[in-house]
C-alpha cells in the first residue's frame, strides 16, 4: 500500500485519496428516526469516510500504542471488518488514552488525554451521528464546539447585546469541568435521546477507559478526556 493511502470503511470500499473532496454523506433518515439502530448508522461507510477525514485533517500526536496517522491505514484495513462487528455487537473495547499535560496561558495546567487513532476515528463517528440529535436543543447563546459556530459569532452576538443597551458582563469560569464530569449525570443526560444501548454502553466504556500516565494505567472514575472527538459535545450536552 503506498504512504497516504486512506482506510477503507469496510472490505469492499476506499476512502478519497489525499487532496480529493471528502464523499457526499449517504441520503438517509436521520438516525434519531431509527433510535434502535444508531450504531448502524455510526459505522455506515460514508459516515466513516467523514470521520476519517476529519481525524486526518486534525492531525495529533499518536496514543499509547504509537500508531501515527500516516502508519494508521495500512494497519486498519485487516482490522476493520472485525472492529465493526465488536462495534454492531456492542462488545468493542477502548484503548486508555495517554496523559498529556500542556500550560495554560494563566500559569496554570491542562490535562490531555490522547486516544489511539482507531479511537479517535470511532468517536468521531459516533460524534457525527450525535450531533445532528443533539445540537438543536441547545441554546442559541451557545458558541462553543458546535458545528457552523465559533468565537467570532459569540463576539458579534455580545456587539448586538451592547447596542441594546446592556452594560454589565458577568464573567465566569468552571474550573476543571472537563476533569470533573460525573459519568452517571452525564449518562443520563445522554440517554434521554439516545435508545441504542449499544452507543450508550460505548461512550460509556470510553469515559471509563482509563489514562496511562508514564506507561502506568489509572482509572478514570470522573472526567471525559479533553483530546477525544466525543468530549466537546459531551461536555455541551451536560
Amino acid at each position: 500500500m503506498k504512504n497516504g493511502e486512506e482506510p477503507s470503511p469496510d472490505s469492499t470500499r476506499r476512502l478519497s485519496r489525499p487532496g480529493q473532496a471528502a464523499a457526499a454523506p449517504s441520503e438517509k433518515p436521520s438516525p434519531s428516526l431509527f433510535p434502535e439502530m444508531m450504531m448502524e448508522a455510526i459505522v455506515d461507510p460514508a459516515n466513516m469516510r467523514r470521520a476519517w477525514d476529519q481525524v486526518r485533517g486534525n492531525r495529533g500526536a499518536p496514543g499509547p500504542d504509537g500508531i501515527t496517522l500516516t502508519q494508521f491505514p495500512e494497519w486498519f484495513r485487516p482490522q476493520w471488518a472485525a472492529i465493526r462487528q465488536q462495534l454492531l455487537d456492542g462488545t468493542y473495547e477502548p484503548s486508555p488514552v495517554r496523559r498529556k499535560t500542556i500550560d495554560k496561558p494563566d500559569g496554570g495546567q491542562r490535562q490531555l488525554g490522547i486516544p489511539n487513532v482507531l479511537d479517535r476515528l470511532i468517536q468521531q463517528a459516533i460524534q457525527q451521528v450525535l450531533t445532528p440529535v443533539f445540537d438543536p436543543g441547545f441554546s442559541d447563546s451557545s458558541h462553543g464546539f458546535r458545528p457552523n459556530r465559533s468565537a467570532h459569532g459569540a463576539a458579534k452576538q455580545v456587539q448586538r447585546t451592547i447596542r441594546r443597551g446592556r452594560r454589565f458582563v458577568v464573567d465566569m469560569d468552571l474550573s476543571k469541568f472537563f476533569d470533573r464530569v460525573q459519568h452517571d449525570v452525564l449518562m443520563s443526560r445522554v440517554a434521554r435521546k439516545v435508545r441504542d444501548k449499544r452507543v450508550l454502553k460505548l461512550i460509556g466504556r470510553y469515559l471509563r477507559a482509563g489514562v496511562m500516565v508514564e506507561g502506568v494505567l489509572q482509572s478514570s472514575p470522573e472526567g471525559t478526556p479533553q483530546g477525544g472527538p466525543l468530549s466537546p459535545l459531551l461536555a455541551n450536552i451536560l
